[in-house]
């Protein structure tokens, strides 16, 4: 009896799955080797970008757009989670309670649900649209790895960025899609941290969590703004450097509506009016 997905997943699918596995595999070594884990989240980070490339190229299914949020639950939900709470708990022991010892469990749990959260509400309210309110799961994940593998591995730093992302993954900040070029930039930038964490004074590392914290911080406010503008917030269109056709045609538009307008209200005042004949009576 064969398998019940053969027939009914695709190739992106199976990329999808391979993210979904790198993330176990960065929970697993994350135990042993926490750069390890995070160049697994990273590896992972570029698998999630691969399979739309591979989907627009070959197809989707209608599974598609689920297993992904299911992967990402593991490889940037539950992986960078764990890559901070075994930081946390090397540094500091979970010998005796205290209040390091709760944040230790307490922050990567809440950055599980929030992630866990954050990805039911992109799967229901965002796919399809070019931009997603409240910071990405993939975001989170590679800022937190990059982190680790450009030298900041202080557990209060790690610990304290996993709980900023937590909140950030469900707020109602817009952040617009990447253009396919940066994208590609940044799939580079994680493939070379992968690669080569340590060339250069971990140069690689750590340009790939500048620009991450760039679009974290600038994306909404300064990044493709206008794609998700409505009509309503657009600039007023006559003192704009836009088409001038385009602005003319709807100034005439609106001139010729406004004549149209003042008719019919001088045709209604008239017929409105009361009739001398009729009022003298009173």
């Amino acid at each position: 009896m064969q398998p019940r997905f053969v027939g009914r997943l695709g190739l992106a699918d199976a990329v999808t799955a391979t993210n979904a596995a790198l993330g176990f595999l960065a929970v697993v070594a994350a135990t042993v080797d926490p750069e390890l884990a995070a160049r697994l989240v990273l590896l992972a980070a570029i698998a999630d970008g691969l399979d739309g490339v591979v989907a627009r190229k070959f197809g989707s299914t209608p599974a598609g757009e689920h297993l992904d949020s299911l992967a990402d639950v593991a490889s940037f939900g539950v992986a960078p989670a764990v890559l901070a709470f075994v930081l946390a708990r090397q540094q500091w022991g979970l010998a005796e309670p205290s209040a390091a010892a709760a944040a230790t469990f307490a922050i990567p749990a809440l950055y599980v649900a929030m992630a866990v959260v954050r990805l039911a509400l992109y799967t229901a309210y965002d796919v399809g649209n070019d931009h997603t309110e409240g910071v990405q799961t993939t975001l989170a994940a590679t800022l937190i790895a990059a982190a680790v593998l450009a030298g900041v591995t202080d557990a209060a730093v790690v610990l304290g960025a996993t709980g900023a992302f937590a909140y950030l993954m469900v707020t109602g900040v817009t952040y617009p899609d990447l253009f396919a070029r940066d994208a590609l930039v940044m799939g580079g930038l994680q493939a070379l941290a992968v690669a080569a964490p340590l060339a250069l004074g971990r140069a690689f590392p750590t340009a790939l969590l500048a620009a991450a914290l760039a679009y974290l911080l600038l994306a909404p406010r300064f990044y493709w703004r206008e794609v998700h503008e409505s009509p309503a917030d657009a600039p007023d269109t006559g003192a704009s450097a836009g088409d001038d056709r385009g602005s003319d045609t709807r100034e005439s538009a609106g001139e010729s509506g406004s004549r149209e307008s003042e008719t019919r209200e001088s045709e209604a005042r008239k017929s409105e009016a009361p009739d001398p004949e009729a009022s003298s009576g009173d």
